[in-house]
């Protein structure tokens, strides 16, 4: 007969814990949509779930229907698709975008001398590092979020400088069904001024706030052309939900943001000079990795005016 005991102070298992290890659903298509074969390029998957490579493309040359039809449809199987060896210019890379439809002018960063109202650079030399580390999708303090963006990497540094995407729709996915139930029809306020009051003085933010008041937006949102549901809350501008006290608010958020910290649900790109990344803004988060100061890095950013989340 054995006298072994057991130590009932050590855990045999976690099951409350946020972060766990075992399997993950990973669906790159929504249910019941079933693969469709790519016959004007070459796909090469960068993971299983999001990111991809198109080969046997040129931007230099005319789209054609077909060509757009595809590279749309990719766009929505693989969230983000990456393009190399694009010698392409600034007014390329806006044909390129208009495609998809109106866009953006961004209302906070400057614009330099003689280039479009719509294109965002990214410059960084060695005077200081890069400031878009944080998980995030693009100017959800808008009422019409941005529906897509175009990155287009013109200095690369010899290394570092990587961007992430997450999957928020695996995301939303793999949350405990009681994680589910919880958020189900709550919003959150979406805010510019946490990422972008220390670029105005006190009197220019009271006009800022003015024209941009605090915007409200689902929790999870509906993915408009997938029907895919994904989680639509990020710490750059997301403030607090709509109807929570604050400390269960920010608790909730704090929970909701790390969703996006799983590397299944990620993609990680290693630029190279004339790479581009074409993302669903409505389906993602990003992170640009500031790890190469102090090497400079620069881009240029064309983003797609979108619709109100559902």
């Amino acid at each position: 007969m054995s006298h072994l005991r057991i130590d009932q102070t050590r855990p045999l298992q976690f099951e409350n814990r946020e972060i766990h290890e075992g399997p993950r659903i990973l669906r790159r298509l929504p249910e019941g949509v079933d693969e469709v074969p790519y016959s004007l390029f070459e796909v090469k998957p960068l993971t299983p779930l999001i990111g991809a490579e198109i080969v046997g493309v040129d931007l230099r040359k005319t789209i054609t229907p077909d060509l757009l039809a595809e590279l749309h449809l990719a766009l929505l199987e693989w969230k983000v698709i990456f393009f190399r060896n694009q010698l392409i210019t600034s007014e390329q890379q806006l044909a390129f975008a208009r495609l998809w439809g109106e866009l953006e002018v961004h209302p906070f960063y400057k614009i330099e001398k003689g280039q479009s109202n719509e294109i965002v650079r990214f410059a960084r030399d060695k005077k200081k590092a890069g400031s878009e580390n944080v998980w995030h999708a693009d100017v959800t303090f808008r009422t019409n979020p941005a529906k897509a963006a175009v990155l287009r990497m013109i200095e690369a540094p010899p290394v570092g400088g990587d961007t992430l995407w997450a999957d928020m729709a695996a995301a939303y996915d793999n949350l405990p069904e009681d994680v589910k139930e919880r958020i189900q029809g709550l919003t959150a306020l979406h805010d510019f001024t946490p990422a972008f009051s220390h670029l105005m003085t006190v009197e220019e933010l009271a006009v800022r706030q003015a024209e941009f008041p605090a915007v409200e937006h689902p929790v999870v949102r509906t993915h408009p052309e997938t029907g895919r549901k994904t989680l639509f809350v990020n710490p750059s501008f997301t403030t607090r939900i709509v109807g929570l006290d604050p400390d269960e608010s920010e608790k909730l958020l704090q929970y909701l943001f790390r969703q996006a910290h799983v590397p299944e649900y990620q993609v990680r790109f290693r630029w190279e000079p004339n790479s581009i990344a074409f993302w669903d803004n409505r389906a993602t988060q990003h992170y640009a990795v500031s790890d190469y100061y102090p090497y400079p890095r620069k881009v240029e950013r064309v983003a797609i005016v979108g619709d109100r989340p559902y």
